[in-house]
This record gives C-alpha cells, structure tokens and sequence, in this order.
C-alpha cells in the first residue's frame, strides 16, 4: 500500500465520540459526549415539519441561505453592538467544527504557529495539524484555570499567527472575563495577529459570569474570527449548522475554503433554524435559568455522592477529580481512560478521560455533562453512588 500521509499518525480519533460508541455498546448512561436528550424549540420543529413538504430541499447559496445570513446578522450584530454584513461578514458552514476548520484553513500556511488554551477541546490540536500550523500551548492553571499573559506574549514573539480562544471554555467552564480579554486582544493589535473564538456556549454563562465577545473589544473585530454554532442554544447538535463571521476580507477566502470543504449546509434546516434566531431575548434568559437549574442540581448530586470537582462559570460540562480512586490497589498503575472504560461497564455511566484535554500529563480528572433531563440525572447519579462505596 502507498504511504499514507504523515499528518493523519499525528493525532487520534475523538475520544469524546469514542466513549459515546463504547457507552452505546454497554448501555450507559451517556454524560461523555455533549448533547442534550431533549429536542430543539417546537416552534423550529414546526417549521421544519412544514419545510419537509414546502422545500427547500436543493442547495441553497454556498455560503448560507439569505435569510438565515440576515438572522444572524441582527442576533450577533446587536450582541456585539456592530452592523455584521450578511454578504460579506458571515459563512454558514456544518457546524462549528467545519467554520473552526475553515478559519484555521483560511489563516494558516504550513509552518505557521497558533496558540491553544490547555486544556482544551479536542478538536483544536487537530485542526493545527491539518493546516499544517504547530500550536502551541499555554496553561490554564487550576482552581480557577487562570493564565499568565506574558506566555501568550511569548507565543507571539515566537510567531504565533493566532490564539483559541473557547469562551466559555470546553471543558474546564471558564467564562474569561473582559479584562483578560481585552488583555489578549492588546496583545493581538500589537503583533498584528488573530484571535479566534469558539463561543458555541455563549449562551450558558452562570451568574455572576458574563459572556463578553472578543469581536465587541476596540479594534478587535478586525482581527477577530468567530466561530460560533446553533448545536447548544438549540438543543440541536444533530442538525450540524454553524457559522463564522469575519471582516470581509477573511470571510471571502474563508467562503472557499468551505465551498470546497462541504459546498453547502443542509438546506432544510437552515430554514427551520430562523425561527429560532428569531427568538426574543427572553428564550436566552430562560435557556439560562434552565441550565443554572441543571448545573446546581448536578453538582448538588456529586457533592452527596463525595465526588470531588470543579464548579462551572460557563458551558454544561462538569471535572471530577479521580486521584482517590486512582490511590486505591484495584485501579493502581491504571489511566484516566481505563478508569473511564471501566465506568462504563460497570458503573453504567460514561465519561471522557481528561487527558485527552490536556498538553500536560493529567490523569486524575474526568470530564461529565449536565445537558439532561432531571429523570437521566436522577439514574446517573444514582449508579455514581456505587463509586462512593469504593472509598468506604
């Protein structure tokens, strides 16, 4: 057989997907992998019951349906207090994972630098490595997974082109705070480089916490690359629908790189995803009462249970500290993975190891998510109890 390239023996599959093939195989309860099992609003069901009959069902302009354009232009416009041009500042692409790939695509030349937060979602170290970019990684140091500015200033010195940014982040719950943003953006505008956001969880901010848009702060919109999806505001991971919005310039070549990536997000359901952009502000302030709700209730759960972990500013998922089990003689010299593999089989819960988040070699956490519904929570944490019994 012909060699393969060297790129793909760089990295993994996803372990966050793997664990949800294995807890389907054992009929776990599935808290790895991020999605709700509740459905998207009724009223976007309704539409698209009726997009079914009425159409569209060919490909709608390459870069995103007009209406849809025009409905994220006015969501996002008015978060960030700036006129976004549906022509010429955004790109619907399937779902966020493509418009990061694209923005990573349309800035990188082989040999470019980009600076990744650790931990970080699992997508990021890949998306460098298929542009042919070497990320670079920068600490975000618990309890609070602050970080120190001068390392980023390193990365651009060392000529970083851009930094990730996941606001709130994936997966420790960090909300960065305007300061810290404003801070990086400082340090962008000096070195003439590009922050790009995942800010998929804008939404899921938990008071006191604020979602601030790095594409808000002075002069940043011009380098800044958004990144963003409908999957979490919607309960609608299935339907794969995200977008990117840059200053004109970058969008257009990012417009290419996505048509020959995909050519097109689904057509159908970009129709029924207007009605939701279209929402009042109140379905965002409720989408947050209901995710406090469920955070509090499952972190509650963990602390009944004597489960050592982490409370999140943002986002729904949840880190468990595992180094107690890990003590005992029946896990010794075993990995987060194995612990995580384990729990599916025999505790009846899935999780994601959280070494495949972190640069560094940390194998005591485990990653949860609380996207579920009070009866799921209630049998999950049920069958966490079994891992009380261990210490006792």
């Amino acid at each position: 057989m012909p060699r393969l390239s060297d790129r793909v023996g760089t990295f993994t599959d996803s372990v966050i997907r793997r664990m949800t093939r294995i807890s389907d195989q054992y009929g776990a309860i599935n808290l790895s992998q991020g999605f709700p099992d509740f459905d998207p609003p009724r009223p976007m069901l309704d539409r698209l019951a009726q997009v079914a009959y009425e159409g569209p069902h060919q490909y709608s302009v390459t870069f995103g349906a007009r209406n849809l354009r025009d409905a994220l232009a006015a969501k996002q416009g008015r978060a960030i207090g700036r006129a976004i041009d549906p022509d010429k500042e955004i790109v619907v692409t399937c779902g966020g994972t493509e418009a990061m790939m694209c923005a990573m695509m349309t800035i990188c030349n082989p040999g470019d630098k980009v600076m990744v937060f650790s931990p970080f979602y699992e997508n990021y170290g890949a998306d460098a490595i298929l542009s042919g970019a070497e990320p670079i990684y920068i600490p975000l140091v618990p309890p609070d997974y602050d970080f120190d500015l001068s390392l980023i200033e390193q990365g651009f010195q060392a000529g970083a082109k851009a930094i990730i940014i996941c606001n709130p982040s994936n997966p420790c719950g960090k909300v960065f705070t305007k300061e810290e943003l404003t801070a990086i953006g400082a340090l962008c505008l000096k070195y003439d480089a590009f922050a790009v956001t995942d800010e998929v969880y804008e939404h899921l901010v938990y008071a006191p916490n604020e979602h601030v848009y790095m594409s808000a702060l002075p002069g940043m919109f011009e380098h800044t690359i958004t990144c963003n999806s409908l999957s979490k505001t919607f309960s609608a991971t299935g339907w794969r629908l995200g977008y990117l919005i840059a200053p004109a310039d970058v969008a257009e070549s990012a417009k290419k790189v996505h048509d020959f990536l995909t050519v097109g997000a689904a057509a159908p359901l970009q129709e029924a995803a207007v009605v939701g952009l279209r929402f009042p502000e109140s379905y965002y302030e409720d989408l947050r009462a209901l995710y406090t709700e469920k955070r509090d209730y499952f972190l509650a759960g963990l602390d009944r249970i004597g489960l050592k972990h982490n409370v999140p500013q943002g986002t729904y998922f949840v880190l468990i500290d595992i180094s107690d089990f890990l003590a005992l003689p029946r896990f010794a010299g075993w990995t987060d993975l194995e612990f995580c593999e384990w729990m599916i089989k025999d505790i009846g819960v899935a999780a994601v190891p959280g070494s495949s988040f972190f640069k560094e070699p940390v194998n005591n956490l485990i990653r949860l998510h609380f996207a579920r519904q009070k009866d799921t929570m209630d049998e999950a944490l049920r069958r966490l109890e079994k891992l009380k019994e261990l210490l006792n």
